[in-house]
């Protein structure tokens, strides 16, 4: 299969790349990394005028650790973020998910800020953004702007990102002392998008009761989504392995266009959220303990 004909620009700064992705008169696509994007031209799904590759601007690969926050360019590749003491050390949840994205060999190439802005749904990516509470920097012919990541993934494969911008970063807070987190999927073969997923962060009060509990679903709809339901039913409780069990039959309530496929029925993957949201909130509550 080969992609429909393009022009290719390779520019050295953001200020320029900008300056293609304003032009209106041409249909331009960010690249940034490509593994997604390629094999999607590849097969006629997509058929951008002008790619716009980002690999020069070296303003967007860098991992910092500020005053707890971590912060990631858009350009950094996973396989930079399974490698950095400074991920390992600042956020182990996502050195943790970034284990189950696809091989090394995608790694290598695939970019943060390439998936965040794809928004595939199975991706780990943008469940652990939601997860984790993240803030993204995008920049555009306005200038810069801060998107919460709540109001970031607007449906499949969509963003709120604007004609012309460019995600540059991206920003996960600290997570607080004690608490306790697991990252959970299943696909068909290690390495293939996931069929479900759930991550989960959660501390214990002093009387060992759950609280600020995050649940977080993932390929079971448009976007991943926050599990209010669960959070609700297990936040104040005693932790227990009938509580998850009985809290996670609600996981997919309130998840709109739920997700069927040749890989997984609805049903199927509902189960298999309840399943893995009960084995990450005990795996989530056991780090609790062990931190405390």
């Amino acid at each position: 299969m080969k992609p429909a004909p393009f022009d290719y620009v390779i520019p050295a700064t953001l200020e320029e790349a900008i300056g293609y992705l304003a032009n209106d008169d041409v249909e331009a696509h960010v690249l940034a990394g490509g593994q997604s994007l390629v094999p999607a031209m590849n097969m006629r799904m997509s058929r951008p005028e002008l790619l716009v590759d980002l690999a020069k601007v070296d303003d967007l690969d860098f991992i910092r650790d500020e005053s707890g926050s971590l912060q990631l360019g858009a350009m950094t590749t996973k396989r930079d973020v399974e490698m950095s003491p400074v991920v390992a050390h600042a956020q182990p949840l996502l050195h943790a998910a970034n284990m189950w994205v696809a091989h090394p060999q995608i790694r290598n190439r695939s970019t943060v800020g390439g998936s965040i802005a794809h928004a595939d749904p199975a991706a780990e990516y943008p469940a652990v953004a939601l997860l984790l509470g993240a803030e993204f920097e995008a920049q555009g012919p306005n200038g810069k702007r801060t998107i919460p990541v709540d109001d970031f993934f607007v449906t499949y494969f969509t963003t709120a990102l604007e004609e012309g911008e460019v995600l540059t970063k991206v920003m996960l807070p600290a997570m607080a002392a004690g608490t306790g987190w697991s990252f959970q999927e299943i696909a068909r073969r290690h390495g293939d998008f996931a069929m479900a997923g759930v991550g989960v962060t959660l501390q214990l009060d002093s009387a060992g009761h759950c609280q600020n509990t995050r649940v977080v679903p993932f390929a079971l709809g448009p976007t991943p989504v926050r599990a209010t339901a669960v959070e609700e039913a297990i936040n104040g409780e005693t932790p227990s392995a009938d509580l998850f069990e009985h809290a996670c039959q609600k996981m997919a309530d309130g998840i709109e266009d739920p997700t069927s496929d040749v890989h997984a029925s609805v049903e199927y993957r509902r189960h298999l959220s309840s399943v893995l949201g009960a084995r990450a909130l005990e795996e989530a509550v056991d780090r609790a303990r062990a931190a405390n």
